[in-house]
């Protein structure tokens, strides 16, 4: 069974930063596609930035310069370095992952964790 694990979320106040980290758990689970996602109350879930095995990454234009996004392969954890934040950053973020399973690519999802920017 797959488990991702968020942690790292919280209460900061704007310009200050967070870091969050998602953990992939489970045997012989290798991600292909990791990332993070986030939903305000009453919005849609939006993408925030993705990361492939290569390293290759992919930003929403609204934390491009602000967040960046990392992995450890041989920990399947990706990471999620937040500078600058601003009240509408606040949400609740949830990890994703992919992984081909035999020939599908099989999606998994984290709890979430709440990230509040405020004064």
């Amino acid at each position: 069974q797959v488990q991702l694990v968020e942690s790292g979320g919280g209460l900061v106040q704007p310009g200050g930063s967070l870091r969050l980290s998602c953990a992939a758990s489970g045997s012989m689970f290798s991600a292909n596609v990791m990332g993070w996602y986030r939903q305000a109350p009453g919005k849609q879930r939006e993408l925030v930035a993705t990361i492939t095995w290569a390293g290759s990454t992919n930003y929403a234009d609204s934390v491009k310069g602000r967040f960046t996004i990392s992995r450890d392969n041989a920990k399947n954890t990706v990471y999620l370095q937040m500078n600058s934040l601003k009240p509408e950053d606040t949400a609740v973020y949830y990890c994703h992952a992919d992984s081909w399973v035999a020939l599908s690519l099989v999606n998994y999802w984290g709890q979430g964790t709440q990230v509040t920017v405020s004064s």
